[in-house]
Formats: structure tokens, C-alpha cells, sequence
């Protein structure tokens, strides 16, 4: 097995275990409506991030402090779009529709975001294989949306949450881009700290709207595991597996693996929030994964035979 291989398939395992832990995000964005606005959900969580990180990275971010100046603009933007937008809107979907339907609209339209402009702007080929296994997906998920009714599909609209969850989608699609584009001269550490404090810094303002003028936090020991594990699991371990997963598959294809998170979430909120679970979800969740496998199937078979 060549080292371009070892990288493909480790590549292929971040990505899936970033999914696994991403997948509690939508069941967390329903659970807590109640508790706290997203606004202010969104801003403890990445502070709570930048806070965690730091300790690990200063050193890094001291000796690439000249890089990071230089690319000031690069990180701006990439914060924002993928740390101050991205879950916040997911957040404000969650106070409109379930969970389910979180996961299964942002993991539809996100990964064909991200192909589509990772052929654009980063000139990343489809490919048949991965074209095919992207529809293959796509089915799955309309499948799931569908809950075995035809009329479902043909009837199906997109509710205020659904809205916000597009838009979600298209954030992190446009992250995913920007992180491919990462300067040689940045490491991870020093590239997610600087995010993660930059898109914490750019949702005060949203927090302060949110303690003048949404119901103020109901504070309790589950709010403040919540947020830490949004912090530290979701936010460090998660985009550090997912970056890393970017860096050695491509934008596209790691975006491919976001497909996974409907199998994960409704399975989670079948079980913690008591959503339906039935034979259509399964039926739509083995399509998901036959999509996964033949999107990947060029790298596993090279892979098997070495």
C-alpha cells in the first residue's frame, strides 16, 4: 500500500468519525430550544472552543504569527462562513423543524455544494464513480425524506427551519472550499484557533441582540455539558478530524461523507427525542451507504489489493 493510498483511507476514517460526532449537533439544536436562543448557543460553543484550544496552540500561532497576519483576510472569511454562520443557522432552523429533518436537508443539498464548487474553484475532477455514488446518496436521502410515499416528495415544501438549514448547508459547503485552500505556512492548530476565536468575535454582536431581546438563558448542569461538549467534541476534535479529512481526500469527496449524517442523527433522535424510526428510514439509510461505497470504491479496491 503506497502512501498516497494510507492517506486516502485514513482520510476516509476522520471523515467518518467527524460525521458520527457532527451527527449530535441537530439532535443538540432541537433539544435546547427551550433552554437557550441559538444565537447565544452558537457563541458559547465557539467560545468555549477557542478557549480549550488555545493552551495547545499558542506556541504554533506565535511562530506563524507573520503567516497568520498576512492571511488575515483568508481567515476572516473563513470564520465566518464556516464557524459564525454555519451553526448558527442550524440552531435557528432547529426552533422550526425536528431534528430528522435538520439532518436530512443539510446533508442533501451540502454535498453537492461542495462538489460542484470544489470543480469550480479548485478544478477537483468528479469522476463517474463519484458522480454516481453523489446521486446514489441523493436517493437515499429523498427516500428518507419521502417516508415511503410518493405524494410526500411531490408535496414536500420547505418550511421557515428548512430555509435556514439551506442556507447552513451552503456555509459549510463554501468552508469546506476555503479550507482546502489553506496556506502551506498555517498548521491546523494555528488555522482552527484563529477561527474558532474569529467567529466567536464576530457573533457578539448576535449575542448581545439575543440578551436584549430573546428569553433569557435557563441555565442548568445539562446546558453546561451540552455547550461543552459542543466545544470540545464538535468543535475541536470534529473539525480537526474533518480539516485533516479535506486535506487528504479533497473537498468534494470528504463532503460525500456528510451523506452519512441522517443515518446517524435519526437513529439518535429515534432514541433521545423519541422521533419515528421506521423500515423506509432503513431502507434509505443502506442506499446512503451504497452511495459512500461507490464514491469511494476507485480507493477501497486499490487499497484491498495492496
Amino acid at each position: 500500500m503506497s502512501d498516497s493510498q494510507k492517506s486516502q483511507l485514513s482520510g476516509a476514517g476522520l471523515a467518518l468519525l467527524a460525521t458520527i460526532i457532527w451527527s449530535a449537533n441537530f439532535i443538540i439544536a432541537r433539544a435546547v430550544i427551550h433552554s437557550i436562543p441559538p444565537f447565544s448557543l452558537s457563541f458559547f460553543r465557539w467560545l468555549c472552543a477557542a478557549i480549550v484550544i488555545l493552551p495547545f496552540s499558542f506556541k504554533k500561532i506565535y511562530e506563524e504569527r507573520k503567516a497568520l497576519v498576512q492571511n488575515w483576510k483568508y481567515l476572516f472569511w473563513t470564520a465566518l462562513w464556516g464557524i459564525t454562520l454555519f451553526n448558527t443557522f442550524i440552531y435557528i432552523g432547529g426552533h422550526y423543524t425536528t431534528a430528522t429533518n435538520l439532518a436530512l436537508i443539510g446533508s442533501t443539498s451540502s454535498p453537492i455544494i461542495s462538489i460542484i464548487l470544489a470543480r469550480i474553484f479548485l478544478k477537483e475532477q468528479i469522476g463517474w464513480l463519484k458522480f454516481s455514488g453523489m446521486l446514489l446518496c441523493i436517493t437515499g436521502v429523498l427516500i428518507l425524506l419521502s417516508r415511503g410515499e410518493w405524494h410526500n416528495l411531490v408535496n414536500f415544501h420547505f418550511g421557515a427551519g428548512d430555509k435556514w438549514i439551506l442556507l447552513g448547508a451552503a456555509c459549510f459547503a463554501i468552508y469546506n472550499i476555503f479550507t482546502r485552500k489553506r496556506p502551506t505556512t498555517i498548521s491546523g492548530i494555528s488555522f482552527l484557533t484563529i477561527v474558532f476565536s474569529l467567529g466567536a468575535v464576530l457573533l457578539i454582536p448576535f449575542y448581545i441582540w439575543d440578551v436584549a431581546h430573546a428569553t433569557p438563558v435557563k441555565w442548568s448542569a445539562n446546558l453546561v455539558y451540552i455547550i461543552l461538549f459542543l466545544g470540545i467534541g464538535s468543535s475541536v476534535i470534529a473539525y480537526l478530524l474533518w480539516n485533516e479529512a479535506i486535506q487528504r481526500l479533497g473537498a468534494g469527496l470528504t463532503a460525500i461523507f456528510g451523506s452519512l449524517l441522517p443515518i446517524f442523527s435519526s437513529i439518535e433522535a429515534a432514541v433521545i427525542l423519541n422521533e419515528s424510526f421506521t423500515w423506509v428510514q432503513a431502507v434509505g439509510m443502506l442506499v446512503v451507504f451504497a452511495g459512500i461505497l461507490l464514491a469511494n470504491r476507485k480507493m477501497l479496491s486499490v487499497t484491498g489489493n495492496t
